[in-house]
C-alpha cells in the first residue's frame, strides 16, 4: 500500500482547492499518483482550474540582462533563501547574465565550460564551484535562455517577487510597442497561460480534456452532449491560452483583442509571437 504523507496531500490541495479529506481519499485511490488523482478529480467534477504546478520547492532566483541586442536569462539556485539573497550570490548571478547576452552559448553545458571573461583562468563552472566553497552550499545554473531583439519586433520583461517569476512578451509588428509587451507580460505573470493558442494545444492534451468533459456529462441528454463537451473545451482554451484570456486589467477584453485594439490605435499588424513564464523551481 502506498504511504500517502501530508506533504503529497499539501500539494494536491494547492493545486486543487479541495478539501483536505478528498484530497486524501483521491491520493489513495490513485495510489498516490497525483496527475491521476486530479485527473480522477476532475471526471467527478470536483475540481476544475487546476495549477499546473504546486508551491515551490527549490530556492534561487532568475535574473535578466538587457543590451541593444538581446535580453538574456538565467535560474541559478541554492539550498536557502539566505544564500539567496547573499551578496555575493546576487553578484555570481548578475554576472552569469552578462556572460550569456554576449556570448550567446547554446546550453548550459556549453556555458558551464566557457572561460570566464572576468577571469580567463576560470571557466565559468569553476567561478561557480568558487561560490560552493565560499558559501558552503551547492548552488546549480539550472538553466539559461537569450532572446535576439528583431527587427519590427518589441521584447518586454517583468519580474515579479524579488526574480522568483520572470516573464517574457514578444510582439511582432513593431519596434515601438514594449509598453504593450509589458502590460502582458504583468498579466502573464498572474494568470500563468501555458499555451499561446488554441492551435498550439497538442492532440494528446485536447484528447484529455475531451475525455474528462465526458466524464462529466454522462447523465445529460444525448443531443446536448457534443454541445456540452465543446463548451467545457474551449473554457480549457480561455483558461490555458494566453490569446484567450481575460486581461486582468480590463477583463472585458482577452488578450486577443487587446492586441487588436492597439494594432487599430497605430495602424499596425501586431501580434503575440511568443512569451515565456519561468517561476523558480518550476518547468
Amino acid at each position: 500500500m502506498t504511504d500517502i504523507t501530508p506533504q503529497m496531500v499539501k500539494e494536491l490541495r494547492d493545486r486543487t482547492g479541495i478539501g483536505i479529506g478528498k484530497c486524501k481519499e483521491a491520493l489513495t485511490e490513485a495510489k498516490g499518483d497525483i496527475e491521476l488523482a486530479i485527473s480522477n478529480l476532475r471526471k467527478a467534477g470536483m475540481a476544475t482550474a487546476v495549477k499546473k504546478e504546486g508551491r515551490e520547492t527549490n530556492e534561487g532566483t532568475i535574473a535578466t540582462n538587457e543590451t541593444a541586442t538581446n535580453i538574456a536569462l538565467a535560474e541559478v539556485n541554492a539550498e536557502t533563501d539566505f544564500v539567496v539573497k547573499n551578496e555575493a550570490f546576487q553578484k555570481f548571478v548578475l554576472s552569469l547574465v552578462e556572460e550569456i547576452s554576449s556570448t550567446s552559448p547554446s546550453s548550459v553545458e556549453e556555458f558551464l565550460k566557457q572561460p570566464y571573461s572576468q577571469d580567463k583562468g576560470l571557466t565559468i563552472d569553476e567561478y561557480r564551484a568558487t561560490l560552493v566553497q565560499s558559501l558552503g552550499e551547492n548552488i546549480l545554473v539550472r538553466r539559461i535562455e537569450l532572446f535576439p531583439k528583431k527587427r519590427e519586433c518589441s521584447l518586454a520583461l517583468y519580474s515579479h517577487a524579488g526574480g522568483k517569476i520572470v516573464t517574457l512578451v514578444e510582439i511582432q509588428g513593431s519596434e515601438s510597442e514594449q509598453e504593450l509587451a509589458r502590460e502582458i507580460a504583468m498579466h502573464i505573470a498572474a494568470e500563468s497561460p501555458e499555451y499561446l493558442s488554441a492551435n498550439e494545444v497538442p492532440e494528446r492534451v485536447v484528447e484529455h480534456e475531451r475525455e474528462i468533459a465526458k466524464a462529466q456529462v454522462k447523465n445529460k441528454p444525448e443531443n446536448i452532449i457534443d454541445k456540452i463537451i465543446e463548451g467545457k473545451l474551449r473554457a480549457y482554451f480561455d483558461q490555458a491560452c494566453l490569446l484567450n484570456q481575460k486581461f486582468v486589467k480590463n477583463p472585458d477584453l482577452t488578450i486577443a483583442a487587446l492586441v487588436e485594439k492597439r494594432s487599430k490605435e497605430v495602424g499596425k499588424t501586431l501580434s503575440v509571437s511568443q512569451f515565456l513564464r519561468w517561476r523558480v523551481g518550476g518547468e
